[in-house]
């Protein structure tokens, strides 16, 4: 058989890692833990997983790929893998055997990315009020972007364990008006109101659309990218309101992850939306939000919100879970 993460002889024996969106797959090279020659390619690109990652193993010819790790978005608990946000499916023994490798495990991508949050230095991160992290007390991250993914971290006699779920996908909780409002909107939608429905690039139009609906105007944006570009350059007061609403409710998720585990080693933010308005986020009631839990305010007050600024921070919790589990 073929192997097609093989090359000839005198290659170096590597592994890859991969962080794996539903718009994005991030790829790259480890050896002996460090990360190398990091790639990133559109996820549409590709008919399969396998096409994308042979594609990156036939550009680096001078390493022999044994061993890989996945981290993806969506749930990794049976061997066939179905992506919630993207149309990959793929069988993780077939994928194994298909690859050549002698190791393969693939991973929630919050597991990677909560594996990624005790590496991080304060330049790879930036603090959102509260006190300081207290070391090894549990840590949480969430992350609006294509989806919303939440992991929580917690630390063993073994060392930082990641624990796996599917958070995004709990019931929107609405706080104030404008929560109801665009709660009333997704039930009229779906019958359901999930975080993800709010907290996600989808998410951000359907705030802008209930919000639009509710006040009796037109809304004639369908893109994210569109509705916090004009929020940002303060060309439209409905994208503004969106967005200040879409900060609000992420307070509020954050302090109820906080909440969950008492996560005195911080809750994180994570996806590729909130970086792109940091400014605004820093000014707006985002950390109020978090903080606003009745008699347990003082409790949360104390826990730091930090965003993650480090692009590649699936990719560095990857390797790290790779390098920790295995043993070739």
């Amino acid at each position: 058989m073929f192997l097609v993460c093989k090359t000839g002889a005198g290659a170096v024996k590597a592994s890859f890692v991969a962080d794996v969106g539903g718009t994005n797959i991030r790829l790259a090279k480890v050896i002996e833990g460090q990360l190398s020659d990091i790639e990133k390619y559109l996820c549409n690109d590709f008919d399969t997983i396998s096409d994308a990652i042979e594609h990156y193993c036939a550009r680096h010819p001078e390493a022999e790929f044994v061993a890989g790790c996945i981290a993806i978005a969506c749930p990794v608990d049976k061997d066939v893998i179905k992506m919630t946000n993207h149309h990959w499916q793929f069988s993780k023994s077939q994928l194994q055997q298909d690859l050549g490798l002698s190791w393969l495990d693939v991973i929630n991508d919050y597991m990677a990315i909560s594996m990624s949050l005790p590496q991080l230095s304060a330049d790879q991160k930036l603090q959102i009020g509260g006190g300081t992290a207290v070391d090894n007390q549990p840590i949480a991250v969430f992350g609006p972007g294509t989806g919303l993914g939440v992991g929580h971290l917690v630390m063993t006699s073994e060392g930082w364990m990641s624990l796996d779920g599917e958070g995004g996908h709990v019931d929107f909780a609405p706080v104030d008006d404008m929560d109801l409002v665009v709660w009333q909107f997704l039930r009229n939608k779906y019958g359901h109101a999930s975080a993800e429905e709010v907290l996600s690039g989808r998410g951000l139009v359907q705030i802008y659309q209930a919000i639009a609906e509710h006040q009796g105007r037109f809304a004639d944006l369908t893109e994210p990218a569109d509705i916090t570009e004009r929020a940002l350059s303060n060309r439209c007061d409905l994208c503004v309101l969106t967005l200040q609403q879409f900060c609000r409710v992420m307070g509020s998720f954050a302090g109820n992850l906080a909440l969950n585990l008492g996560t005195f080693g911080g809750v994180y933010i994570a996806g590729g939306i909130a970086s792109r308005f940091i400014d605004f986020l820093m000014q707006s009631d985002f950390r109020s939000r978090f903080e606003a839990k009745g008699r347990f305010a003082p409790y949360v007050a104390a826990i730091p919100t930090y965003l993650i600024t480090e692009p590649e921070h699936g990719l560095i919790g990857t390797a790290a879970y790779l390098t920790q589990h295995y043993k070739g």
